[in-house]
């Protein structure tokens, strides 16, 4: 059971996946910086939405965190980096209000080019105002969107409905891509220039602070209208109230505000402008799908499983050709590991068969992350375990060959001189892992959490010999694999054992007539 620490407000359903799995959820609301530092302290998890501040000192009072955990997208109240270097993972719910985000930009446009929040508060203030409030219809306007991800194509979808013209900014995005969603797609410089509604779809990055700003806005069309349900301060909210009072831009609507909570903004006095306080993700739906999927991610970093909106893992996508092979490639970079006696060296990870031709970082980052522990990393994970690489100068690579000749897919570890190679096989209605080759032996035999790896002369009575001393040890052999080398006259012993075999054992095997080299394996 670990202690999962909520800050912010999330959907019950979501704390009650967490309780029912076992966990200790402790909601602790309106923290202070200085009572949060405090409340983290021994907490493997902290749940928080938009207003918890977690800096680096918040991090570092944290020193039991597994995982922080955003429920929504934006993570720029997150010190990501600093995060990463203490090898906490930082999670998010990217997909669980984008519906949401989307209706609600669909709302603002349609709220700002009919001016209906305004008309409502004349009519309910006793004025019967008509012709003050005339709007402009869709049909037919340009609609600029800035940044194409999920949440800028939903609206898209939704405006062209609406019979609007689509244009789009987007380096990210391919033309191709973007002609099959009938988008242009085209530099910034013209998206501004030739849109009637701007609405902005971006995270909030150093490039992207600030981005429609005087200058940017003096670019656009006169008399455009700009939305923003993205992120506060990607708009310039004085440059944009000025360019609103001087008529380059009709009007604006506006989610997001560079400071959250707030009740003053030179836009707030200008009658073009709707505003709204942060309600893009508002709605039960979303909450609900945020505080459920958050949970989950949760789960599965305190379960050290993989964790597919870990947005500081440089993972990429993980396939369901690659996914069952991860506790394999991990069970490889701690088997290596075990033959580099605690001294890692360069790793590089081969792959054959149908699994090479699938995206492999994830197995790659996992035979890092096993190596890594297995010489003394304790605190390695999938996290941290690329710079703790480059901090002790290992490099890694991968190979990849479609072409396998004995199994269906081989993953092969080397690392110094040594190597390991593994499959998973299909035994009746199980797969297991199997490994089936160390040194350039071939052998068979399922992994275990205590192995031993033995080189010795291939003659009579090697096996017998370390079979001796393991039972003069109390230690049981529970399976067994030689793979003998014919040219070189040697033989490879791999046994898994019951109880890890004692060092002295080790060292006095070490110095035995016949004993070539043996390594001690804990796959632990």
């Amino acid at each position: 059971m670990a202690r999962v620490l909520v800050t912010e407000e999330i959907a019950e359903s979501g704390l009650e996946e967490l309780r029912r799995a076992g966990h200790d959820v402790d909601v602790r609301l309106g923290l202070s910086p200085e009572e949060l530092r405090e409340a983290v302290v021994g907490a493997k998890a902290l749940i928080i939405r938009s207003a918890t501040q977690v800096d680096a000192p918040a991090l570092e009072a944290g020193r039991d965190l597994v995982v922080v955990g955003r429920a929504g997208i934006g993570l720029d109240n997150v010190d990501v980096a600093r995060a990463t270097e203490l090898g906490i993972m930082v999670v998010n719910a990217p997909v669980s209000n984008i519906l949401s985000a989307a209706e609600q930009t669909m709302a603002l446009i349609l709220a700002q080019a009919r001016n209906i929040p305004q008309a409502h508060a004349a009519l309910t203030a006793g004025k019967w105002e008509r012709s003050k409030w005339e709007g402009v219809e869709l049909h037919g306007k340009v609609l600029g969107i800035i940044g194409l991800g999920k949440i800028g194509a939903l609206v898209a979808q939704r405006a062209s409905a609406f019979g609007m013209r689509l244009m789009a900014y987007d380096p990210y995005v391919t033309t191709d891509r973007a002609r099959h969603m009938g988008i242009e797609l085209a530099d910034l410089d013209v998206v501004l220039a030739h849109s009637d509604f701007i609405t902005i779809h971006l995270p909030k990055t150093k490039e992207t602070t600030n981005l429609l700003n005087a200058d940017t806005l003096a670019k656009t069309k006169p008399g455009v209208r700009i939305i923003n349900v993205a992120r506060g301060g990607i708009v310039n909210e004085a440059d944009l109230a000025e360019a609103i009072r001087s008529g380059q831009v009709h009007g604006a609507a506006l989610d997001v505000f560079e400071k959250e909570p707030t009740t003053e903004s030179p836009l707030f006095s200008l009658p073009s402008v709707v505003v709204v306080p942060h309600l893009g993700a508002s709605t039960k739906e979303a909450q609900d799908k945020a505080g459920v999927t958050i949970a989950e991610q949760v789960q599965l970093a305190l379960a050290g499983d993989f964790v597919p909106y870990a947005v500081n893992v440089a993972a990429g996508e993980v396939s369901n050709v690659v996914r069952p092979f991860m506790g394999l490639a991990e069970i490889l970079g701690r088997f290596i590991g075990g033959l580099l006696d605690g001294e890692p060296a360069d790793l590089e990870v081969i792959y054959q068969g149908e699994v090479a031709g699938a995206s492999t970082t994830i197995l790659t980052l996992s035979a890092l992350k096993g190596l890594l522990l297995a010489t003394g990393h304790d605190q390695a994970s999938f996290v941290n375990a690329p710079q703790m690489a480059a901090d002790h100068h290992i490099t890694y690579s991968e190979v990849q060959n479609v072409e396998s000749p004995e199994y269906v897919n081989v993953i092969t570890v080397r690392s110094g001189h040594h190597a390991v190679s593994g499959t998973l096989m299909t035994v009746g209605t199980r797969v297991e892992t199997r490994i089936v080759a160390v040194d350039g032996h071939s052998v068979e035999i399922p992994p275990a959490a205590s192995m031993l790896v033995v080189r010795n002369d291939d003659r009579p009575g090697m096996i017998g010999l370390v079979g001796l001393a393991l039972g003069e040890a109390e230690v049981s052999i529970t399976s067994m694999a030689v793979g003998p080398d014919q040219n070189a006259g040697t033989a490879l012993m791999v046994m898994t054992t019951a109880s890890p075999t004692p060092y002295e054992v080790v060292e006095s095997l070490r110095g035995t007539n016949g004993i070539k080299d043996i390594h001690l394996i804990s796959l632990k």
